[in-house]
């Protein structure tokens, strides 16, 4: 056992020990039933209990990636999608975060915005594309403005909503030692609202994602949704099975780099 768990008493330290087989069961458990998943779906298909060539194989999708890798083709489509999603993230994220500041700070223009913000919220956002492509062209502009359109209002939403909810206690002590709006943003509304800032980023990056998919099905040349379409339009179910298992991933890795910045800014607020 580690030094600090010397103070530990019996009970403590079993108790840990159970909780860290508990876990270990846990992520062997997920391992086994996507193996089991994965022999299924092979076994299925070389039996012709299921038709392969709508369905694909683990192996054939495992070549195509391999393929894919070895001509640069797999890295070339994925960094151009991950790049249109974190630049939707980004401008999204920061513009809704500024955008909710100027609701908090003027009740008038929050009023008056607040039935826009609803019906824009409600839009699907895909509805949008084709103004999209016909404003900005068919290319990478069109395709982060999709995935902006969904990161936007999102984060106005949330955001807002979070400065909202903040303990009006504070707001009452601020106001008594006479303090400035912009002190009060400053030194109450952002801090207390790190939690719902978090949230809406982990939220941002999912959505930001779906935006920048669905507009390079409708407009890309490149990237994992033209992967998709173009697996679907010659039936190449390999190459549709393919795009999806990188995308996951992709969406994974992004999650997670939300949570490392997550851990950064916990310790800022502390």
């Amino acid at each position: 056992m580690p030094n600090n768990y010397n103070n530990y008493s019996p009970a403590h330290l079993e108790y840990l020990c159970k909780a860290k087989k508990r876990r270990l069961m846990i992520k062997l458990a997920r391992i086994l039933v996507f193996l089991v998943f994965l022999v299924l779906w092979e076994v299925s298909a070389r039996l012709e209990l299921i038709d392969s060539f709508i369905t694909s194989t683990p192996t054939r999708v495992l070549g195509t990636l391999y393929q894919m890798a070895g001509d640069g083709s797999l890295y070339y489509h994925t960094s151009i999608t991950v790049w249109e999603t974190t630049l939707g993230f980004t401008i999204g994220t920061l513009g809704g975060t500024l955008i909710a500041i100027v609701l908090w700070w003027s009740k008038m223009i929050s009023k008056i915005l607040d039935p826009y913000i609803v019906v824009l919220n409600s839009i699907p956002k895909v509805a949008l594309g084709p103004l999209f492509i016909v404003w900005l062209g068919n290319g990478t502009t069109a395709i982060v403005a999709m995935a902006l359109a969904i990161a936007v209002i999102v984060t106005i939403m949330m955001v807002y909503s979070g400065f909202q909810n903040v303990d009006p206690n504070y707001l009452k002590l601020m106001q008594t030692f006479g303090a400035t709006k912009w002190q009060t943003l400053r030194k109450v509304i952002l801090p207390a609202s790190v939690p719902t800032i978090i949230s809406a980023l982990k939220v941002n990056v999912g959505m930001s994602l779906v935006g920048t998919i669905m507009g390079e099905f409708l407009v890309s040349k490149a990237g994992l949704g033209f992967l998709i379409v173009y697996g679907g339009q010659v039936f190449k179910m390999d190459l549709i099975i393919s795009g999806v298992v990188v995308l996951c991933l992709v969406s994974v890795a992004l999650y997670y780099l939300v949570t490392f910045l997550e851990g950064r800014m916990l310790k800022w607020q502390e």
